[in-house]
């Protein structure tokens, strides 16, 4: 998916304008600090699309200034840059006041393409480190990057990264690393547990003044309404709804679904132990720090509802009625979870017009899968180039791409027969189906193994993998004959491949 025009020509560096609306906001928001930088930092990648939406001309990639800049070690012109406060609860536990640990908020820009706030993680302490060294490593930056411009690729509400600047600086985690920061791009960072805060410390005034702020910034639509903060609460459940379809439809995993990282605008915010599903498998834990699978892939959609009610909480001061509030979450979230988790099972199946029953069939499709466990992606992209009907001499062959991902492959023929079936009741050509069926059914997904094979080549300085993957998957979904490799399944030595919160 290819960044919207800006409306203004690419220029360079010193021509940001910078807006800052968040820095506008009272000081107990935030803390004004600058940067650590890194010493003699290098570009690692950077994104061409997310340059253009902060209209950056690419050639500026070059120019020592933007290593300088994105490393952290000089700030932009008409910059202002701070670390937020937020508090939030964490693996369902109340963690209490976090922050932004190590991220600094560089300023918000406005252009005719939106309002885009730059935030550079991994680019030293704060007062809300928690004693950390407000760092993040190369290993957990190539991730960062390539996961956010994945989901964009994919048409995903996220959260984007224009660069990763690294640097020789060691780092410890399980073992010593080397310092990289990423720039990372949003409308705005701010999260449920934004919210949170304030409510916790019975600080009306300041809730109300950062709600104020998102509705008259981002949903003016909802200052209409009769009770402004319960519509804000209805958009932010709508959006967190349909974030979460698009999540389940895709099998991406977050992994680290704490109210910290739900972004108030419905993006998928912090790129930590994330996944892509491969053998199915509903009950999976990507994240190998949830000891007790809190956030397993099936649990996603009830989590985000959890979280919702936490953000209802937190609004109550200002909405005023207990029901208005959950009726806000109960009212929108659901009903927008399963509208757009149904018309993208819909599309990934090839219906040309839903029926009543589909609902039963898309549930007995994920059983079959969880029963026969083949690769999620791989398993719908195959079942996009099958044919409505077929010769039952010729099955066998015909069928053969997807038949043998199946040990029983009476099975996959008895579910096959159904799908045909379904099929059937709304017919159209195969061609026009299967254009639309492989339109929702991407080849291509940053699986771990890919992420990891560019690691260890950008761990001895050879960038090249990341911008290899960077351009395959901005376009997730069409035939690559050059990057067929990155459609396999995970070779034998990546079978052990793990992520946890320090990734």
């Amino acid at each position: 998916m290819n960044a919207p025009e800006t409306g203004r020509p690419a220029g360079r560096l010193e021509q940001l304008e910078f807006d800052n609306s968040f820095a506008a906001l009272p000081g107990e928001f935030y803390t004004r600090l600058a940067p650590l930088g890194l010493p003699h930092p290098y570009l690692v990648a950077a994104s061409t699309d997310v340059a253009a939406l902060l209209g950056i001309d690419p050639g500026e990639f070059q120019r020592p200034e933007f290593c300088e800049i994105f490393a952290g070690n000089r700030l932009p012109p008409g910059s202002d840059a701070l670390a937020a406060v937020y508090s939030g609860h964490q693996f369902g536990i109340w963690a209490g006041q976090l922050g932004d640990g190590r991220a600094h908020l560089l300023g918000g820009l406005r252009n005719a393409g939106g309002h885009w706030e730059i935030q550079l993680k991994g680019a030293g302490r704060t007062p809300y480190s928690r004693g950390a060294d407000g760092r993040a490593v190369l290993r957990s930056s190539i991730r960062e990057f390539l996961c956010s411009e994945a989901m964009a690729g994919l048409g995903i509400p996220t959260t984007r990264a224009l660069s990763i600047v690294g640097a020789d600086l060691p780092v410890r985690r399980e073992s010593i690393e080397t310092a990289a920061v990423v720039a990372r791009v949003a409308p705005s960072f701010i999260r449920f547990g934004s919210f949170e805060h304030w409510s916790s410390r019975d600080r009306k005034a300041e809730l109300r003044q950062l709600a104020d702020y998102v509705i008259d910034t981002f949903r003016p639509q909802c200052r209409e309404a009769a009770n402004p903060y319960a519509a804000l609460l209805a958009d932010v459940a709508h959006r967190t709804g349909e974030l979460m379809a698009h999540w389940m439809a895709v099998g991406f995993m977050h992994g680290v679904m704490n109210t910290d990282n739900m972004s108030i605008l419905g993006l998928t915010l912090d790129y930590g132990p994330f996944g892509f599903m491969e053998a199915f498998d509903a009950g999976h834990i990507c994240n190998h720090s949830d000891t007790h699978g809190r956030y397993t892939f099936r649990n996603q959609p009830h989590v985000a509802q959890w979280n919702l009610y936490r953000l209802a909480d937190a609004l109550l001061p200002l909405i005023g009625k207990p029901t208005l509030a959950q009726g806000a979450v109960d009212e929108h979230f659901g009903p927008a979870f399963e509208a757009r988790f149904e018309q993208l099972m819909c599309a990934k199946l090839g219906f040309r017009a839903a029926l009543d029953d589909d609902e039963a069939f898309i549930g007995e499709t994920f059983g079959f899968l969880q029963q026969h466990r083949p690769d999620f992606t791989q398993f719908f992209r195959a079942l996009s180039k099958l044919p409505a009907t077929v010769d039952p001499e010729k099955q066998a062959k015909t069928d053969a791409p997807l038949r043998d991902m199946f040990v029983d492959r009476a099975a996959c023929d008895a579910w096959l027969a159904n799908w045909r079936a379904r099929l059937a009741q709304t017919p159209w050509e195969d061609d026009a189906r299967q254009a639309v069926m492989l339109a929702a059914n991407p080849k291509y997904v940053l699986r771990n193994w890919l992420a990891e094979v560019a690691i260890r080549k950008a761990q001895d300085k050879d960038f090249s993998e990341i911008e290899r993957l960077l351009a395959c998957l901005r376009r997730p979904c069409d035939e690559q004959s050059e990057f067929e490799q990155y459609a396999a399944l995970p070779p034998d030595w990546a079978n052990g491949l793990e992520v946890s919160c320090s990734s």
